[in-house]
């Protein structure tokens, strides 16, 4: 709790400097004193189920206000039976805007079928992971389907509600001895209401931990809901120490779902908590 209470007086501070005068503000910048931004080894995105009443255009221009460059592709907005010329007008359209597309997923896998077609959904999309949820029969395949594309895939945990895969050491529990390109898309929404504390799970799983996505949770169970980061139950400032304590290399993709209608706000906010919390745990 302290070092959330640490978190909230600087972000009590940056609120009041926000309000000085335009000569104050410039004589602060003058002293040049650091914005609130990310750390350079945290790399932020989206996940593309946030924008799932939205079209491709309404997506990107959320995505260019919040200044946010990199997301997971869901098949809402390139369908996994796309033709060559759908996923290259998909791509440009992202292209054009400066944002990278670095996964696809999450995806669904329940028979052979679908794990070949995802995997070669990715190959030709272009991405090297896949966020997808194979079931526990096709792990063998999924395996053979890994080695064969050189594409990694990255099982998304979904919560107390989730026969498969609720927290991440159920993810873990399948696939320890298998090929180190099969990991972890950690959903710590998800994570935390399955009882797994998200800041832990990152630094006993780093080795596997592929991709994030990031959420706050009411509380803890099924009746935990989605909420803007900050104002739920995650413990944030322990989370950045963790990932900075392991290193993490992947995204940290919000995936923003208590209002999806209208997600910009509740995208901003939490965008601007996380790049609080991180710019005060260095």
């Amino acid at each position: 709790m302290s070092s959330r209470r640490k978190f909230l007086q600087t972000a009590a501070v940056g609120a009041t400097a926000s309000m000085l005068s335009p000569l104050a503000l410039f004589a602060a910048e003058k002293r040049h004193t650091p914005a609130v931004q990310p750390p350079a080894d945290l790399q932020l995105g989206v996940a593309g189920y946030t924008f799932a009443q939205f079209d491709i255009e309404g997506a990107i221009n959320i995505m260019k206000r919040l200044n946010l460059k990199n997301i997971s592709v869901k098949d809402i907005h390139l369908p996994l039976n796309s033709s060559p010329e759908k996923i290259k007008s998909v791509l440009d359209q992202f292209g054009a805007a400066g944002i990278n597309v670095y996964a696809v997923g999450v995806i669904y896998m329940k028979t052979k079928e679908a794990v070949d077609q995802a995997f070669t959904y990715a190959k030709n999309v272009g991405v090297p992971m896949i966020v997808g949820v194979p079931a526990y029969d096709l792990l063998d395949y999924t395996e053979e389907a890994v080695k064969k594309y050189n594409i990694r895939i990255a099982i998304h945990n979904h919560g107390p509600e989730d026969k498969l895969y609720p927290g991440p050491e159920d993810v873990i529990q399948r696939i320890k001895d298998r090929d180190a390109r099969m990991g972890i898309c950690l959903d710590i929404g998800h994570a935390q209401r399955a009882g797994s504390n998200p800041a832990d799970a990152v630094k006993k799983y780093s080795k596997r931990l592929f991709d994030l996505h990031l959420k706050d949770v009411t509380a803890n169970g099924k009746e935990g809901k989605p909420t803007e980061m900050g104002r739920g139950i995650i413990d944030f400032p322990a989370f950045v120490s963790a990932l900075r304590k392991v290193k993490y290399e992947g995204f940290c993709s919000f995936e923003y779902e208590k209002n999806m209608k209208d997600p910009l706000p509740g995208m901003a906010e939490s965008l601007g908590f996380f790049k609080g919390v991180a710019a005060c745990n260095r």
